[in-house]
């Protein structure tokens, strides 16, 4: 790994405005999906699943139409579940900085903290929310996993308060002073790689039935530049796989 994908696995990120509360009870049985919006001129596409059981949880993403490549090596692509918020994803009114850009901060007060990770492997939990090496690879990916679920999601789907976001964007795509800006996060990334991408309000549906048109993600869709995902979170350390199955493939972006 380069010095350069080494500044993209940075330790833990000061989030604690984002943290939730404590763990409220568990939430009934249920299937769950969204087709996800493009964010900050996004021109990428995802449809998500997530059907809970229990305390288990199976995740079906599928992610096409992202940045490919970052620093000549696959871009990593991580993503979360947010809860505890308005339940929706912010529209370019949240810019409240001027600088065309929603970062992180700003779309907060919309979709709440990271209940969350959707890694590829290993932990789930709000800690692996910038774990670049358990995060998808490339510009189209599905992630296929069941693993069990935290309390904070479950309280977050029956509420009607989960939304899923993937962030990150390729900063060819920004203005050049929004390239040259720092994450809203940590001075040790820059603002791209924290902003999202892909959102969408994850409701109710069919168990295992994946969404069929645009589910109302609280953001217009928008037309853009190729765009990748980096998400923002807790810290790098790996952790044990949370239980459960996982199954990663990549696919070209002229196969999504």
């Amino acid at each position: 790994m380069n010095k350069n994908m080494r500044l993209l696995a940075v330790p833990s990120l000061a989030l604690g405005m984002l943290a939730l509360s404590a763990a409220p009870a568990l939430a009934a049985d249920g299937s769950y999906s969204s087709t996800l919006g493009q964010l900050n001129g996004s021109t990428g596409a995802g449809t998500i699943t997530v059907d809970v059981k229990g305390d288990q949880a199976t995740v079906n993403l599928q992610v096409s139409g992202l940045a490919e490549t970052f620093m000549d090596g696959p871009y990593p692509h991580v993503q979360h579940i947010h809860g505890g918020a308005e339940g929706v994803c912010p529209t370019p009114a949240a810019d409240t900085n001027g600088d065309g850009v929603v970062n992180t901060t700003e779309g907060a007060p919309s979709y709440g903290g990271i209940v969350t990770t959707l890694s590829t492997s290993g932990g789930t939990g709000p800690e692996e929310g910038l774990n670049v090496k358990l995060g998808g690879q490339g510009g189209s990916y599905t992630i296929q996993r069941t693993f069990e679920v935290n309390a904070d999601t479950k309280a977050a789907l029956e509420a009607g308060t989960a939304v899923v976001v993937v962030h990150g964007l390729d900063p060819a795509t920004l203005s050049p002073a929004a390239q040259e800006a720092k994450s809203d996060l940590t001075p040790d990334l820059p603002l791209a790689a924290t902003s999202p991408a892909l959102c969408g309000t994850l409701v109710a549906s069919q168990m295992g039935a994946m969404p069929n048109g645009g589910a109302d993600t609280g953001a217009t869709q928008e037309t853009g530049s190729n765009v990748g995902a980096l998400a923002l979170g807790g810290g790098l350390v790996l952790a044990a796989a949370a239980g459960g199955t996982y199954l990663v493939r990549r696919r070209s972006a002229d196969q999504a």
